[in-house]
């Protein structure tokens, strides 16, 4: 299998890299991102892409490849709302859009979160707008397509991508894993539960937090 990979400076992303060289199963990982990885490894290819609204160029990468993890985000709290729009929504749509338009067959697999609203009513910005990508990508014809809402995610490495909230959060993790362990998932569960959506599929479309915990155990 050969997968693209986008977020990759950041948490979720930069595991997913991290499990897909492990796996041999996946033959190929192409990360498109705006900057040059830090990681190398005859697997991944890092192809690099300014702007996340316009994918001309990019349709031999797309048709050559079977499946996307898409990991690309932004915290709400970094940016105002037009701004957390753009990139959580018409970044992944237009991208989506253009991975279909290229390649029919492709699958993709949407890093949501927990509490996304579909009925897009929630006052909340992150769940209202994740609600909205999720039902915007939900009308695309993929025949595979899966919304991958963890709950906290609990690094494993070191991330210099991290927003420095993330980082002060990071300490009360192992707290709130042990306190709730059903709203804290591990970046490397995570990402080994979104690589076999990505190999495998599931008769669900959308996996909460403990779906996700299974899949990624297994």
């Amino acid at each position: 299998m050969k997968l693209i990979v986008t977020g990759a400076t950041g948490t979720a992303g930069s595991e997913v890299i991290r499990q897909a060289l492990k796996d041999d199963t996946v033959t190929a990982v192409t990360a498109i991102c705006r900057r040059q990885s830090d990681v190398a490894h005859p697997k991944l290819t890092t192809v690099i892409h300014k702007d996340f609204l316009d994918y001309t160029g990019l349709d031999s990468i797309f048709k050559s490849h079977d499946a996307c993890i898409w990991c690309l985000g932004v915290s709400s709290q970094q940016v105002n709302e037009e701004q957390y729009e753009v990139i959580t929504h018409m970044y992944t749509v237009k991208a989506a859009q253009a991975m279909l338009h290229a390649n029919p067959g492709i699958d993709f697999i949407f890093l949501s979160g927990e509490g996304a609203d579909v009925l897009e009513k929630s006052r909340q910005i992150f769940a209202r707008i994740k609600g909205k990508t999720e039902n915007d990508l939900s009308k695309l014809s993929f025949g595979s397509l899966h919304m991958a809402r963890p709950g906290a995610i609990w690094p494993v490495h070191d991330n210099p991508g991290q927003h420095f909230l993330y980082k002060l959060f990071r300490p009360l993790l192992p707290i709130i894993g042990f306190l709730s362990p059903s709203g804290v998932i591990r970046a490397d569960v995570l990402a080994r539960a979104m690589i076999h959506l990505a190999k495998n599929g599931h008769t669900q479309r959308v996996l909460d937090n403990e779906d996700l915990k299974k899949l990624g155990a297994e």
